[in-house]
């Protein structure tokens, strides 16, 4: 006989109003990453997840004697080819993944077996059970979910601490030589005519600046053999979505113009004194020796201190400028379950052989791609 919590109720609630008052108190009191935002996942779950194939699989969590929200587990339902699986809300476009909860009330949970029993049993079926981008120190998941023991991703999210004044920051943050570099590409940049740099402030620049984030990116990525997440309808309404309703306190959009022109602009998240950059794009081509991305990742740095941020969060991503700028890696991990034999030799053949990972990625991209179209990236 299967036990139930006396404390808890868990229900699935695949149409989970995620831009309710009851959310977005959770949030507030929750240790969830931006990306579990009531905004950044409203959008996910409308806008994204039909597309994908993808079924809602949102499990909530109430406490018994006063109907209030414990916890919101955004989950997705997916099949990846023959394999079903079971994975966060996350459609490639989120970077740090976290059950919506308190660390009290997480201990609760993990304490009341009737409840960890509830939610394992309406999480299944599933050939394989995936959690990967879990940010380090974060409420363990695996424990949870009698999932196995967490392992680190072959990646790393960067930040850096901010500090007031901006010039204080940078000459601690930044190489000297790697200073005066940017200052001389800064000096040959303001000869080229009138420059200027703001934060979109209405939706008539933010759709400019999305518009012209979109042109920019199509070429850079295609150039990579692969494909950009902003030149499909759905991502860019994803995107546009976000950044409209979440403008002046979830959501800054910067643009950097030359004579009025956008020539490079960063989409990012507003999220507890930090902001962790999303999205980017500069015109390479016309600029090419000016460095357009640290010119204007060092304006976003000089406008987040100004503002008091605490933090610039280049999120997840080795790329080589983000330690230029003195951010520091952080590991990310992943926790795997198998529900089924077929699962098993999935997980056995993605673990064993590296090629076969990225023939499973193009795989589970399947869904997402139009005919003839290369596998996207954010």
């Amino acid at each position: 006989m299967n036990k139930l919590s006396n404390t808890f109720d868990i229900v699935i609630e695949p149409a989970f109003d995620f831009l309710s008052p009851e959310y977005a108190e959770l949030f507030d009191r929750s240790v969830a990453t931006a990306f579990q935002h009531p905004i950044w996942l409203h959008s996910l779950y409308t806008r994204l997840a039909s597309d994908a194939g993808a079924t809602p699989l949102v499990v909530v969590v109430r406490h018994r004697a006063t109907g209030a929200l414990a916890m919101v587990l955004p989950l997705l339902r997916i099949r990846r080819g023959p394999i079903r699986t079971v994975e966060f809300a996350d459609l490639r476009v989120s970077d740090y993944l976290a059950p919506v909860c308190s660390s009290d009330v997480f201990s609760q949970l993990l304490d009341d077996a009737g409840a960890c029993a509830q939610i394992r049993r309406l999480v299944r079926p599933f050939d394989l059970l995936r959690m990967t981008k879990l940010p380090d120190s974060r409420l363990p998941i695996e424990n949870l979910l009698a999932a196995s023991r967490r392992v680190s991703m072959d990646t790393n999210a960067y930040a850096t601490v901010l500090v007031a004044p901006f010039e204080q920051w940078r000459a601690s943050a930044l190489d000297r030589s790697y200073q005066k570099e940017l200052a001389k590409k800064y000096r040959q940049l303001l000869k080229k005519g009138a420059l200027s740099f703001s934060c979109c402030d209405d939706s008539a620049a933010v759709l400019e600046a999305l518009e012209v984030m979109k042109k920019f990116r199509g070429p850079r990525f295609q150039a990579q053999g692969d494909g950009d997440l902003l030149q499909r309808p759905e991502y860019f309404g994803f995107y546009s979505d976000v950044a409209l309703r979440g403008l002046g306190t979830f959501v800054r959009l910067y643009a950097m113009k030359m004579d009025g022109e956008v020539i490079a602009a960063v989409l990012g998240l507003c999220h507890r004194d930090s902001f962790l950059i999303i999205m980017s794009a500069f015109d390479i081509a016309g600029y090419k020796s000016q460095s357009l991305g640290a010119l204007m990742f060092e304006q976003v740095a000089r406008d987040c201190i100004e503002r008091g941020d605490q933090m610039l969060d280049f999120t997840i991503g080795d790329e080589p400028y983000k330690k230029l700028f003195g951010g520091q890696p952080s590991p990310m991990w992943a926790v795997t379950q198998v529900g089924s034999a077929a699962g098993a030799v999935a997980l056995f053949a993605l673990n064993q052989a590296p090629w076969l990972k990225l023939a499973a990625k193009r795989l589970s991209d399947l869904r997402l791609l139009p005919a003839r179209t290369p596998t996207p990236t954010r």
